[in-house]
């Protein structure tokens, strides 16, 4: 089939110029649209890099708010610690500072004024007592007094001169009526007298070995031939001003002249305890107290820091032995026997070589000083001084009475068990019954118990546990030596014998200083026992001196061969 193409109509020619000029349109507003899109790209990418600036400046700064957030989080933290480390410095430092005779072993000579005045101002405050306007200072009529009573056959007697002159009027008694005469009684000692006596000394020539004896002065063993020395009274003073009445030597040898007309010297003085002790010594004074202690069935026990001047030296290197000096006490609960010694220091070891405690099997009330378990095995019993434990449990209660009310109501149990002991044994039982003494320990494990919880996750200074927890633990691992004294009345409660014969060594040193060696502590502290001792076995000081100077001293008895003192709270 054959088409035939007319021709094309003049029409599509315009079309065809406009489609090219659109075709040329659109090329130029397509390189325009490029050229545009090109300038965006450009400006997009400016934009993303502020964009990209600003957020890693923005992480920056959120990274040094962050790290100054956490460094001000660690230096609260910080302070915070601190504050509760300081917290607890001061808490310690006020317990210190408070620290006195009531709620610690701080001897009452050795607190602050300020504590002493406290105590007496809480006695006055809490005193019941109003004494009536009414009554005069001193004894009260009807009280039977303590006064001197007329001998019915004095010594001598002489005869006053008669009044002249009246007391009232002042008039002249010459012609006054006479009335019976009355009577009145002075004593007094007459005055002193130094007596020289001179002693002839028999001597004999041995037959045998041609030896020559010289007779001894009776009585006074240091008066050897040849010489000139002081009698048994004048050293009897001398001891006794130095040692019981703590006077320095020298003021003693002025006293002695004062008193006895004697002008001695502070050396004689001296001399004359080193004599005693050395009397002593010889005669096994300190072996045979030591052996009549360890057959008494309970004794007491404690130990105190004293000051030497000049202390031991070690034999092998000659260096100062280490530690520091203390005294040693064991004694009877009641008056029998009190023994001294001085030790090197307060080790195991130091009071261990003392020996008085081997072979010892009976009971043994002290406080909870480690020096002292050494011993527990071989002890019927130990009991813990309850005072040097109300002590501590007060001590622990001042630091927060509201949280340790614990400590409180223990120190109640104590003091309201020994109570109960006290008037059992005045109603002669020999111990407490076994159900008072369960429902007792009932109380007492209860509120130990509370102590340990309420302490537990307390804080205290360098990370150590708080002194409530510590005591509790040591109440709670303890208390068949806190209860001991329940089951047998002859064991004392308190360490308090002890600390009482420690008095006066300590006040001795707190007039003197110091003692000058070792070897005069324990001259002093054999002369104390010796004057102790004999005192409460009936013998007055005097005696005592005299006999030991004489070479016949008193010396204990075992217990079994002597009869027994009463007991006391």
């Amino acid at each position: 089939m054959i088409w035939v193409v007319a021709d094309p109509p003049v029409s599509w020619e315009p079309r065809l110029v406009a489609a090219e000029a659109r075709i040329e349109e659109l090329g130029v507003g397509l390189a325009a649209a490029e050229a545009g899109n090109e300038k965006l790209a450009a400006v997009n990418g400016r934009l993303r890099r502020v964009v990209e600036d600003a957020a890693a400046r923005h992480e920056a700064e959120i990274g040094a708010v962050r790290t100054e957030r956490d460094q001000a989080l660690g230096r609260a933290v910080e302070l915070e610690r601190k504050v509760a480390e300081l917290e607890l410095e001061v808490a310690e430092l006020r317990r210190r500072v408070g620290m006195d005779s009531t709620n610690s072993s701080v001897p009452p000579s050795r607190e602050p004024v300020g504590a002493k005045e406290k105590r007496r101002a809480e006695r006055r405050q809490g005193s019941e007592r109003v004494r009536s306007k009414e009554k005069k200072p001193g004894g009260q009529p009807g009280h039977p007094g303590s006064g001197l009573s007329r001998e019915a056959e004095p010594d001598r007697s002489r005869a006053a001169d008669p009044p002249a002159q009246c007391s009232s009027c002042e008039a002249d008694l010459a012609d006054a009526v006479v009335l019976p005469d009355g009577w009145a009684q002075v004593w007094d000692l007459l005055d002193p007298v130094l007596e020289k006596v001179e002693w002839v000394l028999p001597r004999r020539r041995c037959v045998c070995c041609r030896k020559v004896t010289t007779a001894r002065v009776a009585g006074v063993r240091h008066a050897a031939a040849g010489t000139v020395s002081y009698g048994p009274r004048l050293h009897a003073a001398a001891v006794l001003l130095a040692s019981e009445a703590n006077v320095a030597v020298e003021r003693a040898a002025r006293v002695i002249g004062a008193l006895l007309g004697v002008e001695v010297s502070a050396g004689f003085v001296a001399r004359a305890n080193e004599r005693l002790a050395h009397d002593l010594e010889a005669a096994g004074f300190d072996e045979a107290m030591k052996t009549a202690l360890r057959a008494e069935p309970v004794l007491c026990g404690d130990e105190s820091p004293v000051n030497v001047l000049r202390r031991d030296l070690d034999e092998v290197t000659g260096m100062v032995l280490s530690g520091t000096p203390h005294l040693l006490v064991l004694r009877t609960p009641t008056p029998g026997l009190v023994w001294y010694t001085a030790i090197s220091s307060r080790s195991p070891e130091a009071i261990d070589a003392t020996g008085v405690l081997d072979g010892f099997t009976g009971y043994l009330t002290r406080d909870d000083y480690a020096g002292w378990h050494q011993y527990d095995p071989t002890l019927a019993g130990a009991q813990l001084c309850c005072a040097h434990l109300i002590r501590a449990l007060r001590a622990v209660q001042q630091l927060a009475p509201g949280a340790q009310k614990w400590a409180g109501r223990l120190i109640d149990l104590l003091r309201e068990t020994q109570g109960l002991a006290v008037a059992a044994r005045a109603a002669g039982e020999t111990r407490l019954d076994q159900a008072t003494i369960e429902g007792l320990r009932a109380r007492y494990d209860a509120d130990v118990r509370i102590g340990e919880l309420a302490n537990m996750s307390r804080p205290w200074a360098d990370d150590r546990n708080h002194p409530g927890l510590v005591l509790a633990r040591r109440l709670a691992a303890k208390a068949d030596q806190v209860w001991l004294f329940l089951t047998d009345f002859k064991i004392p409660w308190t360490n308090n014998p002890s600390e009482q014969a420690i008095r006066l060594p300590k006040r001795h040193q707190a007039v003197s200083g110091y003692w000058h060696t070792p070897t005069t502590l324990a001259a002093y502290l054999r002369v104390r026992s010796y004057l102790v001792s004999a005192r409460d076995h009936g013998l007055t000081a005097i005696d005592a001196i005299r006999r030991a100077l004489a070479g016949n001293p008193w010396m204990p008895v075992l217990q079994a061969t002597r009869p027994a003192p009463a007991l006391t709270t």
